[in-house]
């Protein structure tokens, strides 16, 4: 299977956080190809595992998450309006108006609305409309509603991944299933290069409310080196160069207290020795990644971010080139490489 197509399958596909479950098949039927077991943790995690030839001795984590933001029903009034909740981060100013499935017993089209500007008094359109008072409607009564959906169901944007031009493509849940996508194609660029350390590839469960998933997948497989994949702020006219990355330049390495130095320098080496494209990210705090729970694990896990460079986060019209995705992949799998018998005391050393 090709990156993209896999990416597409994941974008098109519905798992918001806690409800991740959806989405197991898909990456399992295609991680299983490339690696030498595969695993479902007790949380939900994907856990897929490659043998290097240290046995064990050296262990590299690698996560992405799974997950994606989105909605869930609060209640169902009178009338049959279905009125909703956020799950994760979301923008009220990008939903109105957007058509959604509610995934209940079976998957339900609806439209999100609200008050006509006409009706609304000049106050009301000075101001964005709160997510309270939108409401989802579907087309049913209350009574014929309430078959087929309850309280508690997860809701997402119906959206399908386009392709635009010049490599890139568009949809919603980029954040992160394009480091799902990653993962899987540094497990295909693995199988052309021999290398000392184990690597587990994990999707991981709950990134963007909680980073569980990364917690106890990382306290399980107590790596010697952990690297979240995720996504960064594609660079827009209204965005400057310190807080942005431009698209189609390769991944953003972070750079900040979540970032081990030693393991930094190693991944700008490689990136230069094998002509990869990367850019510098700096996050002086937190990541706001699954690092942050990697960092933290045990009595800590040495941590890196690299970060695939995306447009318009967390709306449904996420903007992505795929030669980042395999720039990504590529500087992954020859970090991998890279890392040597008998030198993870030095590599780690401040």
């Amino acid at each position: 299977m090709e990156t993209k197509e896999l990416l597409e399958i994941l974008s098109n596909g519905n798992g918001v956080s806690g409800f991740e479950f959806n989405l197991k098949n898909e990456i399992i039927n295609a991680f299983e190809k490339h690696t030498d077991s595969i695993q479902v943790d007790k949380l939900g995690n994907i856990i897929a595992h490659r043998k290097g030839s240290g046995n064990g001795d050296v262990k590299i984590l690698m996560a992405a998450h799974m997950d994606e933001i989105g909605f869930m029903v609060k209640d169902i009034d009178k009338k049959g309006f279905i009125h909703f909740t956020n799950i994760g981060g979301i923008d009220p100013r990008t939903i109105l108006a957007q058509e959604v499935v509610i995934h209940g017993k079976e998957e339900v089209l609806g439209v999100i609305g609200s008050k006509p500007p006409h009706l609304q008094e000049q106050s009301e359109q000075e101001k964005s409309i709160k997510m309270e008072d939108m409401i989802i409607d579907t087309g049913f009564n209350k009574d014929e509603l309430s078959q087929l959906v309850s309280i508690g169901d997860s809701i997402t944007v119906n959206r399908k991944l386009v392709t635009l031009m010049n490599s890139r493509v568009s949809g919603k849940a980029m954040d992160d299933r394009a480091g799902v996508a990653a993962l899987y194609e540094t497990m295909k660029e693995l199988e052309k290069i021999n290398h000392y350390a184990d690597v587990y590839f994990v999707a991981t469960i709950q990134e963007e409310i909680t980073m569980s998933g990364a917690l106890t997948a990382t306290y399980g497989i107590n790596p010697d080196i952990g690297i979240a994949v995720d996504v960064g702020f594609g660079r827009t006219p209204e965005l400057n160069n310190s807080n942005s990355i431009e698209m189609g330049k390769g991944p953003g390495v972070t750079l900040g207290g979540n970032i081990h130095p030693g393991l930094r320098k190693r991944l700008v080496t490689v990136a230069n020795d094998y002509n990869i494209p990367i850019q510098t990210d700096v996050r002086p705090g937190p990541t706001g990644t699954d690092a942050r729970a990697m960092q933290i694990t045990r009595e800590g896990i040495p941590a890196l971010v690299l970060s695939i460079p995306l447009r318009y986060m967390h709306t449904s019209v996420e903007v992505l080139d795929l030669k980042d995705v395999s720039q990504t992949a590529k500087l992954l799998a020859f970090f991998s490489a890279s890392i040597k018998e008998d030198e993870m005391e030095g590599l780690l050393c401040f």
